[in-house]
């Protein structure tokens, strides 16, 4: 199976054959794989080179002259390095645009922590209207890339090498997914956290729901699997910072008596960078530990 990253750029280069309205800018990064696209569309796929800041503010420039811009690299170098100019040039002057992440949470641990970014969906939190989708599956990561593509406001498209084994449905109505019904709770699994959440709530009495668009949050489809019960205790499974959606959990369930417990990536740096499998594990993210996090709460 192709990566998300694979599919972003094979997509990404169909897109700019059939419309004449989208542009890519990178900052290296992805630079090899767009070189067919770059010489198809010189004055409309563009490698400002090492400047992140540049990136976001040329993708921004162009979105005021009526493109749909594309901008591209690492996580950390698309969120977190360039925040003000994603601050000021597209959301203080109104423009709309499609950010492409890769690398996610901890993706390339040999790259060191320049190269992760744990933060980068609550930062973005900070800002207005924000539409943030989190595939957990290349198929996904396609749908939602070219939905994006086609609109018109500010997206950020999070990819990641974590995948599940199979896509689900996803698009806009689509809201948070219903994979399994029950009764003892509700585990919210984010894009590719979900075989691992699926794995961990195995033989629990416990709702599991799939999300793959967190912003906005799908507040009336977490309503509605906790239904008619008195009370409602909650898990967001997240593959970025703990605790990133659990404000927006908890407003979502004001009116009823509620816990609402966040799992995801520690805000302790793991200096020792080791292997993906080995970040899922020290976080508690591998189907092992979720399993001991989510079934304590879930018994209490």
């Amino acid at each position: 199976m192709d990566t998300m990253r694979d599919r972003f750029i094979a997509t990404t280069s169909r897109l700019l054959d059939e419309d004449p309205r989208l542009a890519l800018v990178l900052a290296e990064i992805s630079r090899d794989g767009f070189g067919p696209a770059q010489r198809a569309h010189p004055d409309r796929v563009v490698n400002v080179g090492i400047r992140e800041q540049l990136l976001v503010g040329a993708g921004a420039g162009m979105a005021l002259t009526g493109l749909r811009p594309i901008v591209h690299t690492f996580a950390s170098f698309l969120v977190e390095r360039p925040f003000e100019q994603v601050k000021l040039d597209f959301g203080h002057q109104g423009v709309g645009g499609v950010l492409v992440s890769a690398g996610a949470s901890y993706d390339w641990p040999a790259g060191g922590f320049t190269h992760m970014s744990p933060g980068d969906v609550a930062l973005l939190d900070t800002l207005d209207d924000w539409t943030v989708h989190v595939p957990g599956h290349p198929d996904e990561a396609e749908a939602l890339l070219r939905e994006a593509a086609a609109g018109e406001g500010r997206v950020y498209v999070r990819l990641s090498v974590q995948s599940n084994d199979r896509a689900r449905p996803v698009g806009a109505g689509t809201g948070f997914t219903v994979v399994r019904e029950g009764a003892g709770g509700v585990v919210i699994a984010v894009g590719p956290m979900l075989d691992n959440v699926l794995a961990a709530t195995d033989g629990l009495d416990a709702t599991v729901l799939y999300a793959t668009t967190v912003r906005p949050f799908d507040g009336a489809g977490l309503r509605r699997a906790v239904g008619a019960h008195g009370a409602a205790d909650v898990v967001v499974v997240e593959p970025y910072l703990a605790g990133t959606s659990t404000a927006a959990a908890n407003d979502a369930l004001a009116e009823l008596p509620h816990r609402v417990l966040g799992l995801g990536v520690g805000r302790a740096e793991l200096r020792k960078y080791g292997e993906m499998e080995e970040h899922l594990a020290a976080h508690g993210l591998d189907a092992r530990g979720l399993r001991e996090r989510i079934g304590a709460f879930l018994r209490r």
